[in-house]
C-alpha cells in the first residue's frame, strides 16, 4: 500500500513538477565523455522563413544524442555554425566534432541551419546587421521547436526544456550572443526594417513554433562578438567564450569585422564582452588564445581540445549547479571516481523527494548507464523505489 501511495503521489506531482535542475549530475555526466557511441537524426525540419534574396528557406537541425541512454530529461546544446552569414553549414567541421563530443558527454546536441545571405553588398554594414537578426530569429525558432516537441510530441529526444544552451562559432557566436543580450527593439540598429520580408516578428521572428519560449540557460561563443557591449545588462544569462588575439575577421577587442580585408562594421569582441560581464556580475568564463587567428579550433586538435574543455567545463556547471567551477583545459576523457554519499538523491537537489521517485519511474527497466539504479543491482526496478522510500524526506549529509 505504501508503494502504491507513492506511485500515485508521483503521478500527481508530475503534472506540475518543474524540471529537475540537477538531474543526471553524477559528477561525470555532462562534463566528461562517458559514452562511446552516438546516434544522429539528420535534417529535422524546425521552421522556414524568407531569406535575404527573397526565397523561402526550409530550416533544419541535426540532433545528436548518446546511444543506449535511458535518461529522458537531458540538457540541450544548440549549436550554430560559422561562415560570415554567407556560407557554412550545420554539418561543417567547425561544429560537428563538438556536437559529437557533447553527445558522448550525455547532452542532446543540436546543430542548426539558419538563413544565409547578404542582401546588398553595396551596403555591407546594414546588410550584415540584418543577417545577424535573421540568424537570431532562426535560432530562437529552433529553441521554441525543441520545447514544442517536449510538450506536443512526447519528448521525442528526451530533453529537459528548462536546460537549453545556445552557442556557436564565428557567425554562430554572433547569433548566440545577440540572442542572449539583445532583448529590446531599441537595441537593434535603426537600419534593420522589421517590416521587410523575412524580418517580421521582431527579435523573436516568424521562423516557426510561435507561442513557445526561446529562453536560454546560458550561451557559448567561439570567436564571436556583439554589436555594442551596452546591450549587456545586469541579470543577463552566463556566457563562456574563446577567442584568438590575432583574429583578423572578428576583433578580439573593439574593432571592425572584416570581410576579405574590407572593414564592414565596428563590434565589441570577446574581450569587451567579458570585461562587461565581469563588471555587471554576470557569471562568465573567458579563455584567450594568444597569437591565434579566427576559429582556431576548426583546424587544430590542440585548440579544439582546449575549446571543448573550456566550453563544456563552464556549461556543465550551468546544467549542474553543484559541480565545481572549471574555466580552462581539463581531460574530458578522464572522469573522476564517483563517490556518491547520497545515492537516493537522484536529482541532486540535497533532499530525498518525489522528484527522485519520478526519476526512477522515468528509467524503469533501464539496464545500461542507469544513474537511477540506486541499489546498484544492474537494473532500475521496484527495489530502487523501496531504497528511496526508506529515506524519503531526509536531507543528504553534507
Amino acid at each position: 500500500m505504501r508503494i502504491f501511495f507513492f506511485f500515485i503521489l508521483a503521478a500527481l506531482f508530475s503534472i506540475n513538477l518543474p524540471a529537475q535542475i540537477g538531474s543526471g549530475c553524477d559528477g561525470a555526466r555532462y562534463r566528461y565523455r562517458i559514452f562511446d557511441d552516438i546516434s544522429v537524426d539528420y535534417d529535422i525540419p524546425y521552421g522556414s522563413n524568407i531569406s535575404a534574396t527573397g526565397t523561402n528557406i526550409s530550416l533544419v537541425m541535426d540532433i545528436y544524442q548518446p546511444a543506449g541512454d535511458f535518461v529522458t530529461n537531458r540538457p540541450v546544446v544548440v549549436v550554430a555554425h560559422g561562415g560570415f552569414f554567407l556560407g557554412g553549414s550545420n554539418d561543417g567541421s567547425d561544429v560537428v566534432p563538438l556536437c559529437q563530443d557533447l553527445a558522448r558527454m550525455g547532452y542532446v546536441a543540436v546543430s542548426i541551419s539558419y538563413r544565409l545571405g547578404i542582401s546588398n553588398f553595396f551596403a555591407l554594414e546594414s546588410s550584415l546587421q540584418e543577417a545577424v537578426v535573421r540568424g537570431v530569429q532562426d535560432a530562437k525558432a529552433a529553441v521554441r521547436y525543441l520545447r514544442k516537441t517536449y510538450t506536443e510530441d512526447g519528448n521525442t529526444w528526451g530533453i529537459d526544456p528548462e536546460r537549453i544552451v545556445l552557442g556557436g562559432s564565428s557567425a554562430g557566436g554572433f547569433i548566440a550572443v545577440h540572442a542572449a543580450y539583445v532583448d529590446d527593439l531599441s537595441e537593434v540598429p535603426s537600419s534593420v526594417n522589421f517590416n521587410a520580408n523575412g524580418l517580421s516578428g521582431g527579435i523573436e521572428g516568424d521562423s516557426g513554433s510561435p507561442g513557445y519560449s526561446s529562453e536560454l540557460l546560458s550561451i557559448f561563443s567561439i570567436s564571436g562578438a556583439i554589436g555594442d557591449e551596452a546591450w549587456i545588462s545586469v541579470g543577463n544569462i552566463p556566457v563562456v567564450s574563446t577567442h584568438g588575439t590575432n583574429d583578423g575577421t572578428v576583433p578580439f577587442g573593439t574593432g571592425y569585422v572584416q570581410l576579405s580585408g574590407i572593414n564592414v562594421t565596428i563590434v565589441d569582441g570577446s574581450e569587451i564582452i567579458h570585461n562587461t560581464t565581469d563588471l555587471l556580475g554576470i557569471d562568465n568564463c573567458f579563455h584567450v588564445f594568444p597569437g591565434a587567428g579566427h576559429t582556431p579550433h576548426a583546424a587544430s586538435t590542440q585548440y579544439y581540445d582546449t575549446t571543448r574543455a573550456v566550453t563544456v567545463g563552464f556549461t556543465s556547471r550551468q546544467v549542474c549547479p553543484l559541480y565545481p567551477p572549471i574555466c580552462g583545459w581539463y581531460d574530458v576523457d578522464s572522469p573522476p571516481p564517483i563517490v556518491n554519499t547520497c545515492p537516493a538523491d537522484i536529482v541532486a537537489d540535497g533532499v530525498i523527494t518525489v522528484a527522485d521517485i519520478l526519476e526512477i519511474l522515468g528509467q524503469f527497466g533501464c539496464a545500461i548507464n542507469c544513474f537511477a539504479d540506486v541499489d546498484d543491482d544492474g537494473t532500475v526496478t521496484v527495489s530502487d523505489v523501496l531504497f528511496v522510500l526508506a529515506v524519503f524526506g531526509e536531507p543528504c549529509p553534507n
